[in-house]
């Protein structure tokens, strides 16, 4: 039996052509990072937003810095305010370039649960 609700997210709808320059990129990553979008976890940077744009914008980020997008997930639907449910969508990217130090900078200023996470 087929479920009522059915999402293809196929990765080459993603831009795979950088448009932006690595240093504008590492600057949108490590905001993600400081709004808590973004974690690192292991070798793979997980990347978490109800906004599908954003995750377009991420691949694009990514892929300035020599990474890859690996898988673009809907991993569960969240309410935002009392009538209003939304699709939390999660990327994971690898991003195994000795260039950047966005690891680091998790390090320092990131954590490790997202800002949609459920606090336990």
């Amino acid at each position: 039996m087929k479920s009522q609700i059915s999402y293809d997210f196929s990765l080459p709808n993603l831009p795979l052509k950088a448009n932006m320059l690595p240093p504008e990129a590492q600057k949108k990553m490590q905001c993600w990072i400081r709004s808590r979008h973004l974690i690192c976890s292991g070798n793979f940077f997980v990347f978490a937003t109800v906004d599908y744009s954003a995750i377009e914008r991420f691949s694009q980020c990514v892929g300035a810095l020599g990474g890859t997008v690996i898988s673009v997930e809907p991993i569960d639907k969240i309410w935002m305010g009392a009538h209003r449910q939304v699709i939390l969508y999660q990327a994971r990217a690898s991003l195994h370039t000795p260039c950047h130090n966005l690891k680091q900078y998790w390090i320092k200023y990131g954590g490790f649960r997202s800002r949609f996470d459920e606090q336990i």
